[in-house]
């Protein structure tokens, strides 16, 4: 409903992700919000870096999986070039996996893929109006984690963010050549990521780390 807008000028959002389908989705949803939206676009880390350092932004819609360096990486980079931007993660992983992580980085929202139109719609709002965006599920696992010590934490908390990035991929069933690629890495330094994280884990297999990630609603 038109009184239901949100009003604002000339409000600059750069969309990032490697998905031309999802940007353009995201893009219709900012112009039923205002059309006043000034909306940029990367596909790639690097190019989501160029344009920060270009231009001033509002607002970042940032996806987790991007061909190269980690979401979280540009995350972090995104806060030391435009310390004032507001980042909304918005990431096909589930909330277990990465949320608390992104919120440590610098983010104001984390939402998932699967989300109701809706429910983006109003998490952008509230960040812009400079707020942050939890939805009640993640609200429960924050919670949750506070109540918990260092020795109750699930063994995946001690990873690294490249590691569990690394962990969930082989879990979806990529091989190590397959990892390698889409991180832009050598086979052999994803290799030893691999080697990390069983030591973490205290596991031998990558069946092991499949079960667990399962478990633990990893992927």
């Amino acid at each position: 409903m038109e009184n239901d807008k949100w009003k604002m000028t000339k409000t600059r959002a750069l969309l990032v992700d490697d998905h031309e389908i999802v940007r353009e989705g995201v893009k219709r949803i900012l112009e039923d919000i205002s059309s006043e939206f000034f909306i940029g676009e990367a596909s790639t880390d690097a190019e989501a870096v160029r344009r920060l350092q270009e231009n001033e932004w509002d607002l970042m819609v940032l996806d987790l999986s991007l061909h190269g360096r980690s979401g979280l990486e540009v995350l972090k980079s995104a806060k030391q070039i435009r310390p004032k931007i507001r980042v909304l993660v918005l990431s096909m992983h589930s909330e277990e996996q990465y949320a608390i992580r992104a919120f440590k980085a610098g983010a104001s929202g984390y939402i998932t893929k699967g989300s109701p139109r809706e429910e983006l719609s109003q998490a952008i709002k509230k960040i812009l109006k400079g707020g942050r965006y939890v939805s009640p599920s993640l609200a429960e696992i924050m919670v949750v984690g506070l109540a918990q010590t260092d020795e109750d934490k699930p063994p995946h908390q001690l990873l690294s963010n490249r590691e569990l990035e690394v962990l969930c991929l082989i879990a979806s069933g990529k091989t190590v050549g397959q990892v390698a690629e889409k991180l832009n890495l050598s086979d052999k330094t994803i290799s030893t990521y691999r080697t990390r994280i069983l030591e973490k884990m205290s596991m031998k297999t990558n069946a092991e780390l499949t079960h667990y990630a399962i478990k633990n609603h990893l992927v």
